[in-house]
């Protein structure tokens, strides 16, 4: 493989100023830079990334930590991520974590032995490596961490999302609209600031309604499976819930394949509600109404915090709520009459 002193030897100039027309070809002569070029060209030479990291400590690469993979809600943020990443000039490597700590503490030292600039991690978990980063630092620098979708001010790193908890409240306002009363809700883990958020819209939404006690709440997970699950124990109940809220779209679809399995007409006799927006909720008959998320904005915001800690002009954990929409279709309608 060709070298840089080759380079040098081949355009006449010394390896310094091959190295300045590769990092800072506006401080080099046209009539130099294109010499070097023509000379990299010729030889096809490539800088060496390894060795160039170990002199500016620097790696252009951003870790990226999704909880599950498989769920379309990410794949979109991802976008978001990558092509505002490779605009800058970084690449992204992505590290699917299963919700499983261990996973979570593997990635997290990826970013203490410095083999990525700075980590963005979707979802409520930070690993014990990561935290480590984020002890007192020098006045004025926070550790190189974002967050993205959900927001938890005690863990004092940067994050992007809508607000949770005004969307569930609007989501839920749609269906008192409706006339709905006895109202379901399947929540996503609350373990995580997001689900506790949207159980806090809801609630706050029944309470000015005065339907606080009617609400049925169970746990889900963010599956389909659960949301079958979810529907199995919400339509068992007496009085049965003539609406059912779903704190994301998977677990909503689910519940949409169950009461098609019981032969319940959507939104005839049941209404559903998802959120997200995922490009299927549009698709599954009828389709879905949910609430809206810009996830490939949210992916963005969360690479242009992330480069203003590296760059300095961030230096607090600031907080970028984006805006959210209900989009309302065909799975919601009044309740059945008596």
């Amino acid at each position: 493989m060709p070298t840089i002193l080759d380079v040098a030897a081949a355009a006449k100039v010394s390896t310094a100023t091959v190295s300045r027309v590769l990092s800072n070809p506006e401080k080099v002569s046209e009539i130099t830079r294109r010499r070097v070029l023509k000379a990299v060209r010729q030889l096809g030479y490539s800088p060496n990334a390894a060795a160039k990291s170990l002199r500016t400590l620097s790696t252009r690469k951003l870790l990226v930590t999704v909880p599950d993979i498989a769920n379309p809600f990410f794949s979109l943020i991802i976008q978001g991520i990558e092509e505002t990443a490779l605009r800058e000039g970084y690449a992204v490597v992505l590290g699917d974590t299963h919700h499983d700590p261990v996973r979570e503490e593997r990635y997290g030292e990826m970013l203490s032995r410095r083999e990525a600039d700075g980590l963005i991690f979707l979802g409520h978990s930070l690993s014990k490596a990561a935290r480590a980063l984020m002890q007192p630092r020098r006045k004025g620098r926070l550790a190189p961490i974002v967050n993205g979708c959900e927001y938890s001010p005690g863990l004092g790193v940067p994050s992007a999302h809508v607000d949770n908890a005004a969307a569930a409240r609007e989501a839920m306002e749609h269906l008192y609209g409706l006339g709905h009363r006895q109202i379901g809700i399947l929540t996503g883990p609350l373990v995580s600031p997001l689900s506790r958020d949207r159980l806090r819209g809801v609630k706050e939404c029944a309470r000015n309604h005065g339907q606080e006690r009617r609400l049925i709440v169970v746990d889900g997970d963010f599956s389909i499976e659960s949301g079958i699950a979810g529907a199995a124990r919400l339509l068992a109940q007496r009085p049965a819930p003539t609406a059912i809220f779903c704190f994301n779209d998977e677990m909503a679809i689910g519940v949409l394949d169950y009461a098609y399995r019981l032969g319940l007409r959507v939104p005839e006799t049941l209404s559903i509600v998802g959120f997200d927006d995922i490009r299927f909720a549009r698709y599954v008959r009828p389709a879905l109404t949910t609430v809206s998320q810009p996830m490939v904005d949210i992916g963005r915001e969360t690479v242009r915090l992330l480069l203003g800690i590296l760059q300095g002009t961030i230096t607090t954990p600031v907080s970028i709520t984006l805006p959210h929409r209900l989009e309302i279709r065909s799975s919601t309608g009044p309740p059945p009459g008596p």
